[in-house]
């Protein structure tokens, strides 16, 4: 099996360090990983399976032996390396927001648009889609292929771990003030996000909508190439550490019966359906969601208040199907098919 060489930068962090892990737990075809990161890291140590990485400064790195570069290192920065590396030949799978909205770069989810890939020789760039968007695509795709879909109502309930490691600490620095009756300190939400939930991810745009929310307006349509396709999102950052949730409700452009839902999204790649009338018979970002691939739905139903309407509940791992994992799913996808 030929095998390739991968820089994965950002490595040093919480997405960097899943795709590291990623990497080894998937068996990918490795000669040589580089794990990169800005002057201030150079030198550390990171795990990668059973080894050590040697952090490696991005500035000094040359990509010219290197096929496939993983980058999460911040939108500023894959702006000015991720051409850089495509010039010298590395095919470049970005997971910051900063190529998704190009029209010549493809913004991918290999279970839902994997075609698009082939489009990645106009720039030598891939763009990897938000966390949220990812997730409920993956649940929405059989069911716009069976019978399409008019429109999209979802109220996303996002973990602090899409907001980075300081926002994890704030979290847990909060919950243990409050507990011990001791005063708290907001220095990354604006307002308290333990034991709270704050509607409001990424800035607000001119629309009132929060730029998070129109992500999801703006990948959709573009991943399903479908400007059709109606999104009104309302996006929700809780206190949980990992795991995004999502309520989605669909109108479809035909009538689904939720059997037949339910066995088109058991049918699905990289989904799993936990759908039982009971207590505890759906899936939840903590117990199933966290440290795992799938994109969970549960809670599938009929809208009452829709003749074509569809509920559910779909649950994912926002560090993993949301970020790492789907940007070397991607990487899968390109060694075998296209480079």
């Amino acid at each position: 099996m030929k095998k390739y060489n991968v820089a994965v930068v950002g490595a040093t962090g919480a997405v960097g360090e899943q795709m590291l892990a990623i990497l080894a737990q998937r068996n990918f075809p490795i000669n040589n990983v580089y794990a990169l990161a800005s002057s201030r890291s150079a030198g550390k140590k990171i795990a990668f399976g059973d080894i050590e990485l040697e952090v490696q400064d991005l500035a000094e790195f040359d990509f010219s032996n290197t096929q496939i570069g993983l980058f999460s290192p911040g939108a500023s920065i894959s702006k000015e390396y991720a051409p850089k590396a495509a010039a010298q030949g590395c095919v470049v799978v970005d997971n910051t927001s900063q190529f998704r909205y190009d029209d010549d770069i493809p913004l991918v989810i290999p279970e839902v648009n994997a075609h698009q890939i082939a489009n990645y020789k106009v720039r030598g760039i891939i763009a990897n889609p938000n966390c949220s968007t990812i997730q409920m695509l993956v649940a929405l795709k059989p069911l716009y292929d069976a019978v399409g879909i008019e429109r999209i109502n979802v109220a996303t309930y996002q973990a602090v771990s899409g907001t980075g490691a300081d926002a994890i600490e704030e979290l847990s620095q909060q919950s243990r003030a409050i507990l011990d009756n001791k005063p708290i300190n907001c220095d990354v939400y604006p307002k308290q996000i333990a034991f709270n939930a704050l509607p409001h991810i990424d800035k607000f745009m001119d629309n009132g909508y929060t730029k998070e929310e129109m992500k999801m307006v703006w990948e959709t349509q573009k991943i399903m190439e479908d400007d059709s396709i109606l999104v009104n999102p309302t996006t929700v950052r809780i206190p949980v550490k990992y795991g995004h949730s999502e309520a989605v409700h669909i109108e479809l452009k035909e009538k689904l019966s939720v059997q037949k839902a339910r066995d088109l999204l058991a049918a699905a790649p990289g989904v799993v359906v936990i759908d039982e009338h009971k207590e505890g018979g759906y899936p939840t970002a903590v117990t199933e969601g966290e440290g795992t691939d799938p994109v969970y739905v549960g809670r599938i139903r009929e809208d009452i208040s829709h003749p074509r309407g569809l509920n559910m509940w779909v649950v994912s791992d926002n560090l993993r199907k949301g970020a790492a994992l789907n940007s070397i799913q991607i990487a899968e996808v390109l060694i075998n098919n296209h480079i």
